[in-house]
């Protein structure tokens, strides 16, 4: 199945990269992009990014594994990963689903985030895992 975002088609593989080129991931999206979210934890404010998200195994790093960078905090089971270089968030291994990887939409080749209209935003400040 091919969805659409504006004119962009999203395809059952699609490329994702950070600004500079550098890291290039493919990402497998059969039923194109589920339920895009913002969350408004400490992290995820700063950032500002449209995320999805995706099983482990459906994202493979095609280029750039050595100049991806982990970011971890609080209780340290997110995995958040940055290029090296650009400094631009790609993905990064869910706290609340340690099974999935949020994916910034962004980084989709020719996705631009703003056409997907409104998005919904997450309590990430209360997350489910601090109580």
């Amino acid at each position: 199945m091919i969805t659409t975002i504006g004119e962009t088609k999203i395809k059952p593989k699609h490329r994702a990269s950070c600004h500079c080129g550098q890291v290039e991931l493919e990402l497998s999206l059969p039923n194109g992009i589920i339920d895009p979210r913002r969350c408004d934890c400490s992290m995820c404010r700063r950032r500002g990014a449209i995320v999805a998200s995706v099983n482990l195994d459906d994202i493979k790093i095609v280029k750039g594994k050595d100049v991806l960078k982990r970011y971890q905090f609080n209780t340290f089971t997110a995995q958040h990963f940055f290029c090296s270089n650009c400094g631009i968030y790609t993905h990064h291994q869910r706290r609340s689903n340690p099974s999935q990887y949020g994916y910034n939409i962004a980084c989709l080749e020719g996705v631009n985030p703003f056409e997907l209209g409104d998005v919904v935003t997450n309590d990430g400040v209360n997350h489910p895992a601090d109580r």
